[in-house]
């Protein structure tokens, strides 16, 4: 998909999540006012193919071809997974309507999700992603403690981060400045996940335009962390794994039904999900 094509799906998750939850043409447009359009006039910085009105008439700007993709060596199991943390962007709700429902009852380690959304449109994914899984999806309230068995979705327009106080790990939030247009920013909530789980985490990034996630995964990787993204065929938009798989930060890229899959057998839980590596 395209750029604008990216743009366009955007708006139509918006306007889906929005119906889901009943809320009025009003309050959708006015999220999307004050936190969509700002992060596409960034996001247009970053597009292939266009040039500002100022250096003349518009021409494709030629790109070099794409580095080969590198794989990190291959996993290893000496390291336990103790959360996994997953960030995606434009087709996430389609993408995590299809990944989460595949994560088990009982799972044995907490899941934190950023999807890019404004305010009140995150906690309608939550409720609706949470009618279509076995483990409860709830939006983050600061403070919560992170336990097994649950999915927290961070807020729209809120950074969400894991911390640990007294011996136990919450999840806490802040308005801090966006990183990489974006707020709730993966980058943010993949480097406390690198702070306090070191090698003990598993990262996850699906679809998504931009490149929100690479710094993040670059921690992870820098603690030991396996890395899994979503390849392109099924991807949306390629770029947040995209850049993710070009920078060599990843041990695998697999088509989206095959993740939920990896997952199990990354979180030692083959049993309850029936896999095989």
């Amino acid at each position: 998909m395209n750029f604008l094509g990216g743009i366009r799906k955007f708006l139509e998750e918006f306007f889906t999540v929005a119906q889901s939850g009943n809320q009025d043409m009003a309050a959708t447009s006015e999220s999307i006012n004050r936190d969509l359009i700002p992060k596409i006039k960034g996001l247009c910085k970053f597009s292939p193919g266009l040039r500002s009105a100022s250096t003349g008439p518009a021409k494709l700007i030629a790109e070099p071809p794409p580095p080969a993709i590198r794989l990190r060596p291959a996993f290893t199991r000496s390291a336990r997974v103790e959360i996994v943390a997953i960030g995606v962007s434009t087709g996430g709700p389609d993408a995590l309507a299809k990944l989460l429902p595949t994560i088990p009852a009982r799972f044995p380690v907490p899941v934190v999700v950023v999807q890019h959304m404004p305010p009140i449109f995150t906690m309608l994914l939550a409720d609706r992603l949470s009618s279509k899984c076995s483990l409860p999806v709830r939006e983050c309230r600061a403070g919560e403690v992170l336990e097994p068995g649950c999915i927290w979705v961070a807020p729209g327009d809120f950074h969400m981060v894991v911390r640990e106080e007294g011996g136990r790990v919450r999840l806490n939030t802040n308005q801090e400045p966006r990183e990489n247009f974006c707020r709730p920013s993966v980058d943010v909530l993949f480097r406390s996940v690198a702070r306090v789980y070191r090698a003990n985490a598993l990262g996850v990034i699906l679809t998504g335009m931009g490149q929100d996630g690479l710094k993040g995964c670059e921690a992870l990787c820098a603690a030991g962390a396996p890395i899994v993204v979503q390849d392109e065929a099924s991807s949306v938009v390629w770029g947040m794994p995209g850049f993710v798989a070009r920078a060599g930060l990843a041990q695998k890229i697999l088509p989206l039904d095959q993740i939920g899959g990896e997952i199990m057998i990354r979180v030692g839980a083959q049993s309850l999900a029936e896999v095989k590596n």
